[in-house]
């Protein structure tokens, strides 16, 4: 994305409407972490759809077929943006939640370690996936997601977050994976 491009972006006042929904709870669910809250962004329907379709509005006839939501605030983004763009929902879960056979991802969190799990065979080889979840902290719940694509054959093309705590250099941790945040928090 061009720097003019993000900045008229940054600049929209759905993202300014969006970032003030945002509640930030201090040492939840640790001491020390500021959670960043988005329950009270999906109390308020005109800035949840304005969320949606920021998102819809950048991926719409970019060739996405799959979109691959991080549990559990992924699965809130990620099948509206999916239907929207005529492609496919694919849940990343955590371990022992999906039946059958699947394919795991152990990964570093900033508050704790944890792993994620994905359908075998719910990717093709080729199919071009876009990354879905609600915050980038520290990158490492987006590499596991873009690892398990990748290995199932996926062509990661972006990863999308509502959130962005940028003095974590998540984004530094995505391998030059393009990143789409709405909000940055400096909390």
């Amino acid at each position: 994305m061009a720097v003019s491009e993000e900045k008229k972006e940054m600049q929209d006042p759905r993202t300014q409407a969006i970032a003030s929904t945002i509640r930030v709870v201090p040492n939840f669910p640790k001491p020390g972490i500021m959670f960043q809250d988005i329950t009270t962004l999906l109390l308020n329907p005109p800035v949840f759809k304005d969320t949606i379709d920021l998102f819809v509005e950048r991926y719409t006839g970019k060739g996405i077929s799959v979109v691959a939501g991080v549990e559990a605030r992924g699965f809130i983004f990620g099948p509206p943006i999916a239907l929207a763009i005529g492609a496919k929902f694919i849940p990343l879960r955590k371990p022992n939640k999906l039946p059958g056979e699947v394919m795991s991802k152990e990964y570093e969190l900033e508050y704790g370690a944890d792993c994620l799990e994905m359908h075998v065979g719910a990717v093709q080889p080729g199919e071009r996936a876009l990354v879905v979840d609600d915050l980038v902290a520290t990158g490492g719940t987006l590499c596991a997601a873009i690892v398990l694509l990748e290995r199932a054959g996926a062509e990661v093309v972006e990863c999308a977050c509502v959130i962005e705590l940028p003095e974590l250099k998540g984004r530094e941790r995505l391998n030059g994976k393009p990143l789409y945040v709405l909000v940055e928090s400096h909390s």
